[in-house]
């Protein structure tokens, strides 16, 4: 296995476990396929925001991607790396490959102060890793409010 930068020909494979991703129990909604192309086409162009780390198995194909969101965090004094899509091919699952991506993004942002990702109650597998990895659950819930593009 082998985890590198996306790149322009992951476009395929990171729109559709995208939406796979979203139809998940990882996620209590699905969102416009619009965002995931967009986010896409950002990922390509560079921003300081973003991030996104493919997995590819010994044949040289995706077979994961993380996507990482990055803020400031004056809670953690420093660099907040969010996982934001943590997505494994089902017929890989199991193997390591989620801990694997999970290392990679430490390795790249080890001066981050915080490593911070969300998990659905329903993704009883993915948060049994994320606590023997070390993440601690918070005690408070987390709210949004989404607000149209140009605002």
């Amino acid at each position: 296995m082998h985890i590198r930068s996306i790149e322009p020909r992951d476009r395929d494979f990171f729109l559709s476990r995208n939406a796979a991703f979203y139809r998940s129990s990882a996620c209590d909604h699905a969102i416009p396929p619009q965002n995931a192309e967009r986010t896409f086409e950002l990922l390509l162009h560079g921003t300081p925001y973003a991030d996104c780390l493919i997995a590819e198995d010994d044949d040289g194909a995706p077979c994961a991607y993380l996507l990482l969101a990055l803020t400031w965090s004056n809670e953690a004094g420093g660099l907040c790396v969010w996982l934001d899509e943590l997505m494994v091919d089902e017929t890989v699952r199991g193997t390591g490959i989620g801990r694997k991506m999970i290392a990679a993004a430490h390795e790249k942002y080890n001066s981050a102060a915080r490593y911070r990702l969300e998990v659905t109650e329903s993704n009883v597998r993915a948060a049994a890793l994320y606590r023997m990895l070390g993440f601690e659950e918070l005690a408070y819930r987390q709210m949004i409010m989404d607000t149209p593009v140009g605002l």
